[in-house]
């Protein structure tokens, strides 16, 4: 797990941004369906764990 947000979208945003640069990215809903709290997850392989900590860090804001 790379990443973690309360919303889907900036969970799509990173993937999208993970796979455009050549790492295998998925989003899993942790979300609890009943109760509405929980997050979404990006998770990659364990090889690409460092290369994709460091682009989400120097390349994606929400701000």
């Amino acid at each position: 797990m790379v990443f973690k947000d309360r919303l889907e979208h900036r969970a799509g945003i990173v993937r999208d941004v993970l796979v455009d640069r050549s790492i295998e990215a998925v989003v899993v809903n942790k979300k609890d369906s009943l109760y509405g709290f929980g997050y979404f997850e990006v998770q990659v392989s364990p090889n690409d764990v460092i290369l994709a900590i460091k682009i989400i860090q120097e390349d994606i804001n929400f701000e």
